[in-house]
C-alpha cells in the first residue's frame, strides 16, 4: 500500500498532491455530513424522543469538521512538504482537532443531558425528584464544560516547548502563587464552593417556587455563580449563588408543592358566617383547583367596625393557590352583595343631645 501511494504521489506536482490529500479528507467528512443529514431528515417525522436521534442532532455539527480534520492527521505523512512546513501544519492539525474533540466531548454531554431531561420530565404534578437530579445535572455539566475549556487550553499550551519551560519553572513558585491568586479570587472560589453545596444538598433546585427580596418566582437556571429566579411577571432577578447560603429566604417547594392559601374577608357584624360557609362548600365543589384537602372559615378577629374573616384552602400548587384564592375572593364578595348586603362594612351614627356623632360601637344585637 506505501509503494502504491508513493508511485502516485511521484506522477503529481508537490503542491497539486497535498492538494488532493486535503480535497480527500474535506470530501470524507463531506459524505459523512451527508450520511448524517440524511438519517436525521428521515427520522424528523419522529417527534418523540430517541438516544439515537438525539446522537444525530448534537454531533451532526461537530463532525463537519471533526471528521475533516481526523483523516487530515492520518494523510498528513502522506503529504509532501518540507520539514518546516511539515511541523507547521502538523502543530496547527493538531491544535485544531484537539479543539474540535473537545466540541464533540460537550456534545456528548448534551447527549446526556437529553437523556436525563427525557426520564426525569419536569412536566407532571409531583416533580421533586426530577428537579433535585436535573439540579445536581446542570451544576455538573457547567463544571465539566468548564474543565473541558481549560484541559484544552492547557494541551495546546503545552505542545510548545517554551511553555512547558516556562511551566517547569512556575512550578517552583506555585504555593506562593496559590495563596495570592486565593486571596484575590476568595468571592469567586466561595461562589464555586456554595455552588457545589447548593447543587448536592439542594436547598433551591431548578424550578423551585422561591419568595427572595419580596419577589414571587421560579428558579429558572442555576450556574457556577449566580442564580436566575424568573419573577411572575416574566423579570429576572439574577443572585449570587452564596446568597442562597448565606441569607433566610422562602421554598415553597422545598418538600412537595402543596401549599395552604388565606383569603381574608371584613364584613359587618351582622354577617351569616354559616351561610357563608354553605356557599363556600359550594364554590369548591365547582372547581377542580382545590385539590380537597383543607377547607374552611373562621372569625379570626373581631375589629372595632368589623369582623375578619379568613378563608383557608389547600391546592396542589402555588399557582392554582393564587388562582382559587382570586376565584374564592370575587364569589364570595359577589354573593354576600346579592343575598345579603347588609353584612358588607357599615358605618353607624349615634345620635345625641350635641347633634350626629360618627361612632364605631357595633350594633347591639351583637
Amino acid at each position: 500500500m506505501k509503494n502504491f501511494v508513493e508511485d502516485w504521489s511521484g506522477r503529481f506536482n508537490p503542491w497539486a498532491w497535498n492538494l488532493i490529500i486535503v480535497i480527500s479528507a474535506v470530501v470524507i467528512g463531506l459524505v459523512v455530513k451527508f450520511i448524517i443529514k440524511a438519517i436525521l431528515n428521515y427520522n424528523k417525522k419522529h417527534t418523540d424522543y430517541s438516544l439515537f436521534l438525539s446522537a444525530v442532532k448534537n454531533f451532526s455539527r461537530p463532525m463537519n469538521h471533526f471528521v475533516p480534520l481526523f483523516m487530515l492527521n492520518l494523510m498528513e505523512p502522506l503529504m509532501i512538504l518540507s520539514p518546516r512546513y511539515d511541523l507547521i501544519l502538523t502543530r496547527t492539525v493538531e491544535m485544531a482537532l484537539i479543539v474540535s474533540f473537545a466540541v464533540v466531548l460537550m456534545s456528548a454531554m448534551n447527549v446526556f443531558e437529553d437523556y436525563i431531561y427525557h426520564t426525569f420530565d419536569l412536566n407532571k404534578e409531583d416533580n421533586l425528584k426530577e428537579r433535585k437530579i436535573r439540579t445536581q445535572i446542570q451544576f455538573i455539566r457547567k463544571v465539566l464544560g468548564t474543565l473541558i475549556v481549560f484541559i484544552t487550553i492547557a494541551i495546546i499550551l503545552l505542545s510548545f516547548d517554551n511553555v512547558r519551560k516556562i511551566g517547569a519553572g512556575l512550578l517552583t513558585g506555585v504555593g506562593i502563587g496559590g495563596i495570592i491568586i486565593g486571596f484575590a479570587a476568595q468571592k469567586s472560589l466561595g461562589n464555586l464552593l456554595a455552588g457545589f453545596q447548593i447543587a448536592f444538598t439542594q436547598p433551591i433546585r431548578i424550578d423551585d417556587v422561591l419568595v427572595v427580596e419580596g419577589e414571587w418566582g421560579r428558579v429558572e437556571d442555576i450556574t457556577l455563580t449566580y442564580v436566575v429566579l424568573k419573577i411572575w411577571d416574566q423579570r429576572r432577578l439574577i443572585l449570587p449563588i452564596n446568597y442562597f447560603i448565606e441569607k433566610p429566604f422562602q421554598n415553597w417547594t422545598r418538600t412537595s408543592s402543596e401549599i395552604l392559601g388565606t383569603v381574608f374577608l371584613y364584613l359587618d357584624y351582622n354577617t351569616p358566617v354559616d351561610a357563608l360557609r354553605v356557599e363556600f362548600e359550594r364554590l369548591l365543589a365547582t372547581t377542580e383547583l382545590w385539590d380537597k384537602r383543607v377547607h374552611g372559615i373562621q372569625v379570626t378577629d373581631a375589629k372595632v367596625n368589623c369582623i375578619e374573616l379568613r378563608v383557608l384552602v389547600s391546592a396542589h400548587n402555588s399557582s392554582n393557590a393564587f388562582d382559587l384564592r382570586c376565584y374564592i375572593r370575587e364569589q364570595l364578595i359577589k354573593f354576600i352583595k346579592d343575598n345579603h348586603p347588609e353584612s358588607l362594612p357599615l358605618n353607624r351614627l349615634v345620635m345625641n343631645d350635641d347633634g350626629l356623632r360618627q361612632t364605631a360601637i357595633p350594633p347591639a344585637n351583637t
